[in-house]
């Protein structure tokens, strides 16, 4: 709320009690950068120390300097563009006065920095070493905005440059920030660094250009690994009819191959799921436009469907010949009283791309910070930046879309019906969050892997325009799908057991978005991917390109580092309760789902009844309120399932509601602060206490093989060994990004800035710096 304290440059500072923002890494908060407005801190004192020795004269046998530079390790296809050498990479922490020199490169594929002392580090601290892209590589689709020094005023770089500049800085879409000074670089060698990661970073590119298609190529002839291993791919006919029989959908829906070689519409599959009674006539209509296409089916056979709207016509008669059709394939899914349905059209009724654009623009701010004086100066604004950001209500309000339809699938046993402008954005993200909480399979990593595929990859989300990967369009650029993992990221936060797979995994799943060796995320469709690298595109003489799918971790991560993306303490389903469950289909009635008839309304008062009228008015203005009897009724049920859940032990085989009241909704701490030192807990946070449960795991398996040795040999007994205690105050609360030695270890705060806050009474009276200490 405040401005940001002015910054005491001299002087001695005490350390004093720990912020807020350290309390909140759990609990919905960090502190970064200002949203509007840039930094606002004072700047760091200049060094009065200067130095006119070149680096370079420092190493006086030229043999032991060569023996200290690092190898540049390029992947097949892979060429160098541009080098340049004596660069000075900063430290964040330091206001840029200090950090490490070696060689700044720049391939058609990363910019990487070969440090002299990258052997420094430890091992064990390097045990989540990623095998594709080192701590100091940037694949250029990572790199977000880069800004040049020019006499210590930062500026945005683009085009041709007139003057270069001395320092460098790369703010990257992973949130890291990379500092590089060029000062004591030979002058030849800025110009042809800078220009190089300027134009192969920012300037508009061709597909058929990406370097996913020289590493392919360079790759046609290695083994690759069966994707099918890993994941439902989605593109035969059988995998469809396989996801019918898994979902008992088989009996109301079929599978159709009419698309089979994009021949009616190149937005969609090839083979997709529609509505047993409709004609192949009627898909063939409009393109594969007003036709509702099957997502998953309810244990009580209701299902979830996605539809893209009909084009806007401006003519009386064909206005009145899509009417006509629109009600004829609605009654495929709405023939009361054997079957209803309700539509929830999303592009009107819902977000839209403008706001989530604009809200991650905002708040991906608060982590783009320089060094630890803007960190710290810019703290007692920090929560008034982050709820101005409207990021945390996007996601509220995602999830309980969610719930909103679950709840019609569950409770009232009604289709719902998903409208969209293209089906391809929002549908994606409801019809997925639905399913992660409806279906425990969707939330083993096997599961979440085939949802991906199927509502994404399969279900047309443009990749390619969503994440800019060509630089065409900056208004294109909309992060849906992080969005979607952030969304997964509160679920698993608040129902770990219920989740095969980890934080870890959502985090290292979402910085696979920018590595273009994996075409998972780099087509807008089906269609554009089997155009480009299919067998319409190859010489029949050579073989076709071997695209890796992300979903093998083993390309990026070594068996070790691969534990860290499963979930030890997972809840998985008993193997008797499949016997029990034999011939019914009530698998969540018994615990889950509430009687139809509406009861009267809550006296309560809180955040959904905040939300009545707004509501209200957004339903009765569409057509759909045909469908509905009374907008209170709808929120009174919505309520009373709600509620009637969270009153209810969880079932984490079963539904999976999210607690969607404000403080619940938190900031996903390892994806957005693993990079900021400050914003460690060592020793604390999440990790330690899950490093604690393992080692109380652990005993238990050691105690358990004692005593069955003990009934077999008393050899076996004396020879077995106790594992070593883990090490968890070693661990860092953004564990494993996040490594102990790189900690910043200054006092940090300056003591004006400390007073600006004022004493303790006056900080309790601001709401803006309230934290919940429950997750500390």
């Amino acid at each position: 709320m405040g401005g940001a304290p002015a910054a005491s440059a001299g002087g001695r500072c005490e350390r004093p009690p720990l912020l807020p923002r350290v309390a909140a890494t759990q609990g919905g908060g960090m502190l970064g950068k200002g949203v509007v407005g840039g930094g606002g801190g004072t700047k760091a004192p200049k060094p009065s120390f200067v130095s006119y020795v070149r680096p370079e004269e420092i190493h006086t046998n030229e043999k032991e300097a060569t023996e200290k530079e690092v190898t540049l390790h390029l992947l097949p296809g892979e060429q160098l563009l541009c080098e340049a050498n004596t660069v000075l990479k900063c430290v964040q922490e330091d206001s840029c006065q200090r950090g490490i020199y070696g060689r700044l490169v720049c391939t058609d594929f990363k910019i990487a920095f070969l440090g002299d002392d990258e052997s420094a580090l430890d091992n064990d601290e390097t045990q989540f070493k990623n095998k594709v892209i080192g701590e100091n590589d940037i694949t250029l689709h990572c790199v977000d905005q880069i800004y040049g020094v020019f006499d210590e005023k930062k500026k945005t770089l683009f085009g041709q440059l007139k003057k270069y500049p001395e320092k460098l800085v790369i703010h990257c879409k992973d949130l890291r920030v990379f500092h590089f000074c060029l000062r004591y670089t030979k002058e030849e060698e800025v110009k042809r660094i800078v220009s190089g990661i300027i134009h192969h970073t920012q300037a508009p590119k061709l597909l058929k250009r990406l370097f996913l298609f020289s590493y392919a190529t360079a790759a046609r002839n290695s083994p690759a690994t069966d994707p099918k291993k890993h994941a439902v791919m989605f593109d035969t006919l059988q995998d469809w009819c396989r996801e019918l029989e898994r979902t008992k959908g088989n009996m109301k829906y079929k599978a159709v191959s009419v698309n089979e070689g994009y021949k009616v519409c190149e937005r969609l599959p090839a083979y997709f799921v529609v509505p047993a009674p409709l004609l192949e006539e009627d898909i063939e209509f409009f393109q594969g436009r007003g036709i509702p296409i099957w997502c998953w089916s309810c244990h009580n056979g209701c299902a979830l469907l996605k539809m893209s709207a009909l084009p806007k016509e401006q003519d009386d008669s064909m206005s009145q010949i899509q009417k006509n059709f629109s009600d004829r394939i609605y009654r495929t899914v709405h023939r009361p009283p054997y079957e209803t349905a309700k539509t929830e059209d999303l592009s009107s009724n819902f977000l839209s791309l403008q706001e989530i654009q604009m809200a991650y623009s905002k708040f991906k701010q608060l982590f783009l910070i320089d060094n630890s004086t803007e960190f710290w100066d810019t703290d007692i604004k920090w929560f008034s930046l982050l709820e101005s950001s409207s990021w945390l209500d996007i996601i509220r309000r995602c999830l309980k879309k969610a719930v909103e339809i679950i709840e019609c699938l569950e409770a009232q046993n009604m289709n719902v019906l998903l409208l969209e402008d293209n089906a391809s954005d929002l549908c994606c993200l409801v019809s997925s969050l639905a399913q992660v909480m409806m279906d425990p399979h969707c939330r083993t990593v096997f599961g979440f892997q085939s949802l991906v595929q199927k509502e994404w990859v399969m279900g047309g989300h443009c990749f390619l325009d969503r994440c800019n990967h060509l630089r065409q369009s900056d208004k294109e650029e909309v992060p849906v799908f992080l969005l979607f993992l952030d969304c997964v990221w509160q679920l698993v936060h608040q129902h770990p057991p219920a989740f095969e797979f980890t934080e870890t995994y959502l985090t290292v799943l979402s910085d696979s978005l920018y590595i273009p060796i994996f075409s998972t995320f780099f087509f807008n469709s089906p269609h554009q991917k089997d155009m480009n690298v299919g067998k319409e595109s190859q010489d029949s003489q050579s073989r076709p390109l071997n695209l890796l799918t992300v979903w093998d971790w083993s390309v990026q991560f070594e068996p070790k580092a691969q534990t860290l993306l499963t979930n030890p303490l997972y809840v998985e389903k008993p193997k008797l309760e499949k016997v029990q469950r034999k011939g019914t289909h009530f698998k969540h009635q018994r615990q889950l789902s509430l009687p139809l008839t509406q009861s009267k309304s809550s006296p309560k008062r809180g955040f959904f009844r905040e939300e009545t009228d707004h509501l209200i008015k957004n339903l009765l203005g569409k057509r759909i309120s045909k469908l509905i009897n009374s907008s209170e009724e709808l929120q009174d049920g919505f309520r009373e399932f709600y509620d009637g859940w969270h009153s209810r032990p969880p079932s984490y085989q079963g539904l999976l509601l999210p607690h969607l009241e404000g403080p619940e909704i938190k900031v996903w701490a390892q994806r957005y602060l693993r990079w900021i030192p400050e914003a460690q807990i060592l020793g604390g946070g999440g990790v330690a206490t899950m490093s604690k449960l393992l080692e109380m795991i652990e005993e238990v398996q050691r105690l358990q093989e004692k005593i069955e040795a003990r009934h077999h040999s008393q050899e076996a007994l004396q020879a077995e060994a106790a594992s070593p205690p883990r090490t968890s105050g070693r661990l860092s609360s953004l564990f494993p990004f996040a490594l102990l030695q790189r900690h910043s270890s200054k006092p940090v705060l300056p003591t004006s800035g400390w007073k600006a806050l004022g004493d303790e009474d006056d900080l309790a009276k601001r709401e803006d710096e309230f934290v919940d200490l429950g997750d500390v």
